[in-house]
Order: structure tokens, then C-alpha cells, then sequence
């Protein structure tokens, strides 16, 4: 007996966070586990909205020790309490959930697929929740590296965990429905930030004195929050029994020959050439992507300036501070708004591609995202906002969709014995393209600035370059082919990995009591505990979003 067995499953059988304990039962109901992987999803989701916390961090200091540690090195500013800190410095902390989520993925995949969603879920609730209560010490005592520690590495950790937590689950619960089910948890993490960072505004106001600036009281009140609901969705996680299928429901072989029923070993995935060209894929859509997504702001802003304010003749740099605080207004409207269409592209998008097929729905983000991409500067040279916006709109929402649709991607070509592990690996692509993305246009837009290159046309070339990665995303895609017979595990094999569930693959399949579901009393009650906070977020954005139409 393992010490988990003793400490948390009592005198015998298996823990409470074993994977044989959340095997699921016959009349249990399958829309039980979407709520689950939201309430995980929508609270490290507030990765994306971390950036609420930086201005209020940057003026955290009053009185004599109120200047901005300006001259300092960045390892000094790490250790110093002498000084408010700088917003690049916080800002680094955005870039270590991204890097730690990618790493932590790929780092811990197998593990989670070996112990099962339950453990990686609680285990990413501690990593997460305990991280903010450790950033939150960092505020207390003024040491940016407990920041960098609490939220940064251990948080990301916490993310890694708790975003691929629930993809292979899902997926063997909907091999109907791939596409839908990984778009519904995935999009959850899109929201994240759509809750959170309203919420944090809200909490932040509430504790603010003229003594604190009320983020590390906010910090632990979330934690308490975020703990809570993770727990939840932890322990809301069931696995089918192996063999499962919904009941009717026949796989597609002999009608898509891009979806495979047999299993790729883990150990055996990076080694073909279809995981490196979906990696390429999905680094090469997401850097185009959170190019745009990381400057959308000032993009709108120093491509519109006056006109977004009916003074059309008037340019960025020619406005006065006023007016300046006036536009500013207008695009964090801007960013609400393409904030909802990344979260509806990885729901619509992700479902589409059940009816697409994978391949053909990443061909639509290719090619539709360079035409669009290639579009953009002449609509900001004609100046229609309207124009502009909605073709961001749509880029933003294919963004998202290409996050949602990836897992099933995988699913289609490797199986689903290892579909979250491989998921974990594939995410190294992620924490590549947060640095490409934004060092493409942050350094371009620089450079052009620098050689007098007026604001409103400093992210033509940029989105050209951008356009161009699609196009190479647009032929890894074309490539990418199903698997020869030589990278798929035997029977025998497969029959070993699950014996630890008690069953055999070569043994009986079916429905063994466990329905297609509906929307029962206790699954409306689960949906309800995660829809609620969504509406909320989705009409605070949507409130925010329509300065920009008037």
C-alpha cells in the first residue's frame, strides 16, 4: 500500500486522489465533467489578467520611498524595499506563467496520465492558490522575488497542471464530440482573466487605504476563492471505465482516415515527424496571434489616434493628455471586446472542427488569417475603425480556437491513451511563441519608430511578417498525414497500461450503464456554479466593449 493509500484512502484500497477511485460508475452522467474542468480552467485563466495588478504594484510605496527603482539592475530591484517597483519588472512574472506552464506540462504530462485528472487537478490548486498566497507575502514584506517565486514559478507550475488536466479526460468522454468537449474546458482558460480581473478591480477598491493599495488583501482573498472552486472541479473529475463508448455511438475508422482508434506511445510521439509539424503549427498560430493580442491597445490607439474621438485630423502624438486618457478608455473597450471573441472562438471554432475535421479547420485559420492579417494596414490607411476592429475580431478568435482545437488534433492522429501527456509536450510551442510573437512586434514597432516611421503605419511591415509565419503555418499543416502502422502499440500493450484500472483493452466495450447524459438536476447544478461567474464576466466586458462603438 502506498502512503497515499494510508494518509488519504484509509485502512485499505486505493486514496481519495487515486485514479481508482474516480472511475465512474453506471448512471453517471458525462456533462458532469465539463463543469469540473471549467472550474479549474476559469481560475488559473486569471494568468491572462495578471496585468491588473501591475500599476497598483508600481505606486505600492508612499511617501519618501514613493520614486520608481529607475536606476537599478534588475537583480537589485528583485531584493530591494527601498523603492516602488518597476512594471517591467513586474511584468516579467506574465512571462514566467507562460514559460513554467509550457515546461510543467511537458515536464509532469506522463505523471498525470499515470495518476489520473484528480491528483494533477488538487495538486495544481495547491501550486496555484499557494503561489498567490506566497506573491501575496511578496506585496506584505516589498520583495519582488517572493513575487516572481509564488505567482511565477510556482503558480506556472499550477497552470501546466491544471490546463491539461482535464483534455485527455474530456476526450474519452466525448470521442463523439472531440472538437467540443477540450473547447469547452479550454475556453474556460480564455475566460479566466474576463472573471478575475474585474473581480480583482472590484477587491482592490474595496481593501484600498490610504496605507495599502489593497493587492495583497486581494491576493488572498482569491487564493481563499480560486482554492475553493479548483477543489471542486478536482474532485468533480471521472474517468470512463476502459473500453467505454456512448451508447450508438460507432468510430468514424473507415470514414476519416485522419482519425485513428489505436494509441501512440508516449515515448514514441516526439519522434515522428507529425508531432514537430503540429508543434509548428501551433507555435507558428500562436505567435501570430498574441502579436496582436499583447499590443492591441496601443495598436488601436497610435493607428486611430483623433479619430476615435471625432477628431480625425489629429494624430497619437499630437493629442493632449485628455485626450490621450479619452482613447485609452476606448481601447480597454477594445481589449474587453477581443477578449470575448478569443473566448467564443475556442468553444466555435473547436466544435466546427467536428464537423470540419481538424486539418481543414487549421487550414481556415491559415488562410484566413493571412488575408486578414495582410488587410489590416490597408483598412487602418482608410481609416475605418469598424473595418479594423472587426477583422481583429475575427483573428482573435481564431487565436483561441487554435488553442481549443490542438488537443483533438492530436487525439485524431495519436490515439487517446496518451493524448494529455503528448498535449503537455506539444505546450513547449506555447511558451515559444509568447516570446516570438511579442518580440516580432514590440522590436519592429521600436525600430520603426526609431527611424521616424509615423505611429499610424508602424505595424504595416509588422503585420506582413506576421502574415508570412501563417503562410509557413499553412504548410506544416499540409504535411501533416496519418500514422504509419510501425508507431502504433499492440493490443497486448495497450492491455498492460490499463490493467492498473482492471480491464483489458481487448475485452468488452460499451455503454456499461454510463449514457450519452443530459442536463439532470445535479448537472444544472454544476453548469449553473460556472455559468453564473461567466455571464457576470461576459456583461462587465460587454458593458466595457461598447465605448468603443460610441
Amino acid at each position: 500500500m502506498s502512503a497515499t493509500d494510508q494518509t488519504l484512502g484509509g485502512l485499505s484500497g486505493p486514496g481519495i486522489l487515486d485514479r481508482e477511485r474516480i472511475i465512474a460508475r453506471p448512471g453517471f452522467n458525462r456533462w458532469l465533467v465539463p463543469p469540473a474542468a471549467l472550474a479549474i480552467h476559469l481560475c488559473i485563466g486569471m494568468a491572462y489578467g495578471f496585468s491588473v495588478f501591475w500599476l497598483p504594484l508600481s505606486r505600492a510605496l508612499t511617501g519618501d520611498a514613493a520614486g520608481a527603482c529607475t536606476d537599478m539592475s534588475l537583480l537589485t530591484a528583485l531584493f530591494t524595499t527601498s523603492c516602488n517597483w518597476r512594471v517591467a519588472d513586474l511584468g516579467w512574472i506574465y512571462t514566467l506563467f507562460f514559460v513554467l506552464l509550457g515546461c510543467s506540462a511537458a515536464i509532469w504530462g506522463g505523471w498525470l496520465e499515470r495518476v489520473g485528472p484528480r491528483k494533477a487537478g488538487f495538486v495544481s490548486a495547491l501550486c496555484w492558490c499557494g503561489g498567490m498566497v506566497i506573491a501575496a507575502i511578496g506585496v506584505m514584506t516589498h520583495q519582488l522575488w517572493l513575487m516572481w517565486v509564488g505567482a511565477g514559478f510556482i503558480g506556472g507550475i499550477g497552470l501546466g497542471l491544471g490546463y491539461i488536466s482535464p483534455v485527455s479526460t474530456l476526450i474519452k468522454w466525448f470521442p463523439d464530440r472531440r472538437g467540443m468537449a477540450t473547447g469547452m474546458a479550454i475556453m474556460g482558460f480564455g475566460g479566466g482573466a474576463m472573471i478575475g480581473a474585474p473581480l480583482a478591480d472590484l477587491l482592490m477598491e474595496h481593501f484600498k487605504t490610504p496605507d495599502t493599495i489593497g493587492v495583497w488583501q486581494t491576493f488572498l482573498v482569491m487564493a481563499a476563492g480560486y482554492f475553493v472552486f479548483m477543489m471542486g472541479g478536482a474532485f468533480g473529475y471521472r474517468i470512463p471505465p476502459a473500453g467505454w463508448k456512448p451508447e450508438g455511438w460507432v468510430a468514424p475508422q473507415a470514414k476519416k482516415a485522419m482519425i485513428t482508434s489505436r494509441h501512440v506511445h508516449l515515448r514514441d510521439a516526439h519522434k515522428t515527424p507529425q508531432f514537430w509539424l503540429i508543434w509548428a503549427v501551433l507555435c507558428l498560430n500562436v505567435s501570430a496571434g498574441i502579436g496582436v493580442i499583447g499590443m492591441a491597445s496601443p495598436m488601436l490607439q497610435e493607428i486611430f489616434g483623433g479619430r476615435l474621438i471625432g477628431e480625425a485630423g489629429l494624430t497619437f502624438t499630437e493629442l493632449s493628455t485628455e485626450q490621450k486618457a479619452a482613447i485609452a478608455a476606448i481601447a480597454a473597450g477594445f481589449t474587453g471586446l477581443i477578449s470575448l471573441f478569443n473566448i467564443g472562438g475556442r468553444f466555435a471554432w473547436a466544435s466546427l472542427s467536428d464537423r470540419l475535421g481538424r486539418k481543414a479547420t487549421y487550414f481556415t485559420f491559415f488562410a484566413l488569417g493571412i488575408v486578414l492579417y495582410t488587410l489590416l494596414p490597408t483598412a487602418a490607411h482608410m481609416g475605418s475603425v469598424t473595418l479594423f476592429v472587426v477583422m481583429v475580431c475575427i483573428i482573435l478568435s481564431m487565436y483561441g480556437g487554435g488553442f481549443a482545437t490542438v488537443p483533438a488534433y492530436l487525439a485524431d492522429i495519436f490515439g487517446t491513451q496518451f493524448v494529455g501527456a503528448i498535449h503537455g509536450r506539444l505546450l513547449t510551442a506555447w511558451a515559444t511563441a509568447g516570446i516570438v510573437g511579442p518580440v516580432v512586434v514590440n522590436y519592429i514597432r521600436e525600430f520603426q519608430i526609431a527611424a521616424g516611421v509615423p505611429r499610424a503605419q508602424v505595424y504595416d511591415y509588422t503585420m506582413y511578417i506576421l502574415a508570412g509565419m501563417l503562410a509557413l503555418g499553412l504548410i506544416a499543416n499540409f504535411f501533416i498525414k496519418p500514422l504509419g502502422d510501425k508507431w502504433f502499440m499492440s493490443d497486448a500493450e495497450v492491455a498492460k497500461l490499463q490493467a492498473a484500472v482492471k480491464a483489458e483493452a481487448t475485452g468488452p466495450s460499451g455503454s456499461f450503464g454510463i449514457g450519452t447524459g443530459g442536463l439532470d438536476a445535479k448537472a444544472a447544478l454544476a453548469w449553473a456554479a460556472v455559468g453564473i461567474p461567466i455571464i457576470w464576466g461576459v456583461w462587465t466586458t460587454f458593458e466595457k466593449s461598447l465605448i468603443l462603438f460610441r
